[in-house]
């Protein structure tokens, strides 16, 4: 079983690999993400990261509050997505 893993406050310049090489040291990423902005393409400070769920809580225990590109990391289990109404 997997685990979905919220990644907040990243620095403006972190890629899906750096995404991905920060979470490898707790066990095997499935996937890892940085959400950008449809019109710019800038990383919108946020991403998601797919793991098994032994290294995902590791993970979230680790790295929630450290320090990576010089911000403080907010790292969770993501929830589920809000359903809203498209206009």
């Amino acid at each position: 079983m997997s685990k979905n893993i919220y990644v907040g406050n990243l620095a403006w310049s972190v890629r899906d690999d750096d995404l991905r090489d920060l979470f490898e040291e707790f066990g095997e990423v499935i996937s890892a993400r940085v959400i950008e902005d449809r019109e710019t393409g800038r990383s919108r400070g946020f991403g998601f990261v797919e793991m098994e769920d032994n290294g995902a809580l590791e993970a979230i225990d680790a790295l929630n509050g450290s320090v990576h590109g010089g911000r403080n990391l907010k790292v969770n289990e993501a929830r589920p997505r809000e359903r809203r109404p498209r206009y």
